[in-house]
Protein backbone atom coordinates (compact mmCIF):
# COMPACT_ATOMS: atom_id res chain seq x y z
CA UNK A 1 0.00 0.00 0.00
CA UNK A 2 1.53 3.34 -0.95
CA UNK A 3 2.37 5.59 1.99
CA UNK A 4 -0.47 8.36 1.80
CA UNK A 5 0.83 12.24 2.93
CA UNK A 6 -2.25 12.52 5.55
CA UNK A 7 -3.11 16.11 6.45
CA UNK A 8 -4.49 17.38 10.17
CA UNK A 9 -8.41 16.22 10.60
CA UNK A 10 -10.93 18.74 10.41
CA UNK A 11 -12.68 19.30 13.33
CA UNK A 12 -15.77 20.45 11.60
CA UNK A 13 -16.47 17.83 9.10
CA UNK A 14 -17.54 13.67 10.41
CA UNK A 15 -14.72 11.01 10.98
CA UNK A 16 -16.18 9.12 7.60
CA UNK A 17 -15.85 12.68 5.96
CA UNK A 18 -12.19 12.84 6.73
CA UNK A 19 -11.88 9.47 6.12
CA UNK A 20 -13.17 10.00 2.49
CA UNK A 21 -11.52 13.31 1.91
CA UNK A 22 -8.29 11.57 2.53
CA UNK A 23 -8.61 8.78 0.35
CA UNK A 24 -9.96 11.38 -2.50
CA UNK A 25 -7.20 13.02 -2.07
CA UNK A 26 -4.90 10.16 -2.40
CA UNK A 27 -6.70 9.35 -5.76
CA UNK A 28 -6.66 12.55 -7.26
CA UNK A 29 -3.10 12.97 -6.40
CA UNK A 30 -1.81 9.94 -7.63
CA UNK A 31 -0.75 8.94 -4.04
CA UNK A 32 -3.47 5.85 -4.51
CA UNK A 33 -3.31 5.34 -8.53
CA UNK A 34 -5.73 3.91 -10.52
CA UNK A 35 -6.47 -0.11 -10.11
CA UNK A 36 -4.91 0.03 -6.71
CA UNK A 37 -7.40 -2.53 -4.50
CA UNK A 38 -8.24 -1.00 -1.15
CA UNK A 39 -7.18 -3.38 1.63
CA UNK A 40 -9.08 -2.55 4.40
CA UNK A 41 -6.59 -3.72 7.03
CA UNK A 42 -3.65 -1.84 6.00
CA UNK A 43 -6.38 1.84 5.03
CA UNK A 44 -7.37 1.31 8.70
CA UNK A 45 -4.24 0.87 10.29
CA UNK A 46 -2.07 3.95 7.75
CA UNK A 47 -5.43 6.04 8.61
CA UNK A 48 -5.96 4.75 12.39
CA UNK A 49 -9.54 4.18 12.36
CA UNK A 50 -12.00 1.25 12.82
CA UNK A 51 -13.09 -0.61 9.41
CA UNK A 52 -16.95 1.15 10.18
CA UNK A 53 -16.07 4.52 9.54
CA UNK A 54 -13.39 3.61 6.52
CA UNK A 55 -16.51 1.48 5.12
CA UNK A 56 -18.55 4.19 5.26
CA UNK A 57 -16.16 6.71 3.55
CA UNK A 58 -15.00 3.66 0.35
CA UNK A 59 -19.03 3.82 0.05
CA UNK A 60 -19.34 7.50 -0.58
CA UNK A 61 -16.50 7.53 -3.00
CA UNK A 62 -17.78 4.35 -4.55
CA UNK A 63 -21.17 7.00 -5.40
CA UNK A 64 -18.63 9.55 -6.85
CA UNK A 65 -17.15 7.04 -9.22
CA UNK A 66 -13.44 7.22 -7.78
CA UNK A 67 -13.75 3.83 -6.36
CA UNK A 68 -14.97 0.65 -8.05
CA UNK A 69 -16.61 -2.54 -6.34
CA UNK A 70 -16.42 -5.60 -7.92
CA UNK A 71 -18.32 -8.46 -6.63
CA UNK A 72 -16.21 -11.56 -4.87
CA UNK A 73 -12.77 -9.51 -5.79
CA UNK A 74 -13.04 -6.52 -3.68
CA UNK A 75 -12.77 -2.40 -4.35
CA UNK A 76 -10.26 -1.08 -6.33
CA UNK A 77 -9.42 2.55 -7.55
CA UNK A 78 -11.21 3.12 -10.62
CA UNK A 79 -9.69 2.42 -13.78
CA UNK A 80 -9.35 5.99 -16.39
CA UNK A 81 -10.31 5.30 -19.32
CA UNK A 82 -11.20 6.82 -22.78
CA UNK A 83 -14.73 5.95 -22.58
CA UNK A 84 -14.84 7.48 -19.07
CA UNK A 85 -13.34 10.34 -19.60
CA UNK A 86 -16.09 10.57 -22.79
CA UNK A 87 -18.60 9.80 -20.84
CA UNK A 88 -18.19 12.32 -18.41
CA UNK A 89 -17.87 14.94 -20.67
CA UNK A 90 -20.85 14.37 -22.72
CA UNK A 91 -22.67 14.12 -19.56
CA UNK A 92 -21.53 17.42 -17.70
CA UNK A 93 -22.06 19.09 -20.94
CA UNK A 94 -25.79 18.30 -20.90
CA UNK A 95 -25.80 18.93 -17.00
CA UNK A 96 -24.63 22.61 -17.24
CA UNK A 97 -26.64 23.54 -20.26
CA UNK A 98 -29.62 22.12 -18.62
CA UNK A 99 -28.79 23.93 -15.71
CA UNK A 100 -28.07 27.50 -17.72
CA UNK A 101 -32.20 27.00 -18.91
CA UNK A 102 -32.95 26.53 -15.38
CA UNK A 103 -31.26 29.88 -14.16
CA UNK A 104 -31.60 32.27 -17.08
CA UNK A 105 -34.51 33.93 -15.71
CA UNK A 106 -33.50 33.58 -12.46
CA UNK A 107 -30.64 35.59 -12.58
CA UNK A 108 -30.22 38.12 -10.01
CA UNK A 109 -27.54 40.71 -8.83
CA UNK A 110 -26.18 37.99 -6.31
CA UNK A 111 -26.14 35.69 -9.38
CA UNK A 112 -23.45 38.34 -11.11
CA UNK A 113 -21.58 39.15 -8.37
CA UNK A 114 -20.55 36.03 -7.04
CA UNK A 115 -20.02 34.72 -10.74
CA UNK A 116 -17.68 38.09 -10.93
CA UNK A 117 -15.96 36.92 -7.16
CA UNK A 118 -15.49 33.57 -8.23
CA UNK A 119 -13.77 34.61 -11.35
CA UNK A 120 -10.81 37.00 -9.19
CA UNK A 121 -10.61 34.03 -7.23
CA UNK A 122 -10.03 31.77 -9.92
CA UNK A 123 -7.28 34.11 -11.71
CA UNK A 124 -5.65 34.88 -8.29
CA UNK A 125 -4.84 31.01 -7.57
CA UNK A 126 -3.78 30.51 -11.27
CA UNK A 127 -1.06 33.66 -10.80
CA UNK A 128 -0.22 32.46 -7.63
CA UNK A 129 0.59 28.78 -9.49
CA UNK A 130 -1.51 26.93 -6.86
CA UNK A 131 -2.28 23.49 -8.61
CA UNK A 132 -4.91 22.64 -5.93
CA UNK A 133 -6.15 25.74 -5.30
CA UNK A 134 -6.55 26.64 -9.38
CA UNK A 135 -8.44 23.12 -9.87
CA UNK A 136 -11.25 23.68 -6.72
CA UNK A 137 -11.80 27.71 -7.53
CA UNK A 138 -12.44 26.42 -11.29
CA UNK A 139 -14.69 23.70 -10.08
CA UNK A 140 -16.27 26.37 -7.60
CA UNK A 141 -17.09 28.77 -10.74
CA UNK A 142 -18.96 25.78 -12.36
CA UNK A 143 -20.68 25.39 -9.55
CA UNK A 144 -22.45 28.65 -9.00
CA UNK A 145 -24.89 27.66 -11.69
CA UNK A 146 -25.95 24.52 -9.98
CA UNK A 147 -26.37 26.87 -7.20
CA UNK A 148 -28.72 28.92 -8.35
CA UNK A 149 -30.81 26.75 -10.68
CA UNK A 150 -33.62 25.70 -7.79
CA UNK A 151 -33.37 22.03 -8.92
CA UNK A 152 -32.37 19.83 -5.89
CA UNK A 153 -31.78 16.72 -7.84
CA UNK A 154 -29.26 18.50 -10.63
CA UNK A 155 -27.35 19.83 -7.28
CA UNK A 156 -26.92 16.46 -6.27
CA UNK A 157 -25.82 15.07 -9.40
CA UNK A 158 -23.25 17.50 -9.90
CA UNK A 159 -21.89 17.27 -6.58
CA UNK A 160 -21.32 13.28 -7.14
CA UNK A 161 -19.34 14.43 -10.21
CA UNK A 162 -17.03 16.73 -8.55
CA UNK A 163 -14.71 14.02 -7.72
CA UNK A 164 -14.28 12.91 -11.07
CA UNK A 165 -14.38 16.29 -12.95
CA UNK A 166 -11.22 17.01 -9.75
CA UNK A 167 -9.06 14.31 -10.76
CA UNK A 168 -10.21 15.36 -14.93
CA UNK A 169 -9.25 18.99 -14.05
CA UNK A 170 -5.89 17.20 -13.00
CA UNK A 171 -5.18 15.32 -15.99
CA UNK A 172 -5.74 18.29 -17.87
CA UNK A 173 -3.30 20.51 -16.31
CA UNK A 174 -0.90 17.34 -16.60
CA UNK A 175 -1.68 17.04 -20.56
CA UNK A 176 -1.03 21.18 -20.69
CA UNK A 177 1.94 20.89 -18.04
CA UNK A 178 0.81 23.68 -16.28
CA UNK A 179 -1.00 24.50 -12.59
CA UNK A 180 -4.26 25.70 -14.08
CA UNK A 181 -6.40 27.21 -17.18
CA UNK A 182 -5.00 30.10 -19.04
CA UNK A 183 -6.04 32.90 -17.28
CA UNK A 184 -8.40 33.92 -20.19
CA UNK A 185 -10.03 30.93 -20.32
CA UNK A 186 -13.23 31.51 -18.73
CA UNK A 187 -13.73 34.73 -19.39
CA UNK A 188 -16.37 34.37 -22.37
CA UNK A 189 -17.95 31.77 -19.72
CA UNK A 190 -18.50 34.53 -17.50
CA UNK A 191 -19.34 36.86 -20.24
CA UNK A 192 -21.72 35.09 -21.64
CA UNK A 193 -23.59 33.90 -18.36
CA UNK A 194 -24.13 37.61 -17.58
CA UNK A 195 -25.86 38.31 -20.72
CA UNK A 196 -28.65 38.03 -22.39
CA UNK A 197 -28.25 35.39 -25.32
CA UNK A 198 -28.98 31.92 -23.70
CA UNK A 199 -28.19 30.03 -26.81
CA UNK A 200 -25.07 31.71 -27.03
CA UNK A 201 -24.80 30.28 -23.33
CA UNK A 202 -25.52 26.56 -24.73
CA UNK A 203 -23.26 26.77 -27.50
CA UNK A 204 -20.07 28.25 -25.56
CA UNK A 205 -21.10 25.46 -22.90
CA UNK A 206 -20.17 22.77 -25.47
CA UNK A 207 -17.11 24.40 -26.96
CA UNK A 208 -15.84 25.54 -23.41
CA UNK A 209 -16.18 21.66 -22.46
CA UNK A 210 -14.10 20.73 -25.18
CA UNK A 211 -11.00 22.87 -24.53
CA UNK A 212 -8.26 20.41 -24.08
CA UNK A 213 -10.37 17.62 -24.49
CA UNK A 214 -8.50 16.16 -27.37
CA UNK A 215 -5.02 16.11 -25.24
CA UNK A 216 -6.61 14.66 -22.08
CA UNK A 217 -7.77 12.06 -24.22
CA UNK A 218 -4.69 11.28 -26.08
CA UNK A 219 -3.04 11.24 -22.40
CA UNK A 220 -5.55 8.54 -20.99
CA UNK A 221 -4.74 6.27 -24.51
CA UNK A 222 -1.28 6.45 -23.36
CA UNK A 223 -2.10 5.61 -19.84
CA UNK A 224 -4.22 2.82 -21.16
CA UNK A 225 -2.04 1.28 -23.92
CA UNK A 226 1.05 1.46 -21.23
CA UNK A 227 -1.50 -0.52 -18.62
Amino acid sequence: MTVLNLKPIHKNRTLRANVAEQLKEAIISGALPPGTKLVESQLSALLGVSRGPLREAIRQLVDQGLVESIAYTGTYVASITVQAIQELYSFRTELEQFAFKLVWEKRADSFYNELDLQQKKLTKAIKDNDHSAAIFEELELHNIVYKYCGHALLQDTWQRLRGRLHLYFTLHQNAHNRAGPKINAHDLYVELAKGDDLNAMLNHVSDHMQQGYKKVELLVSDIESAN
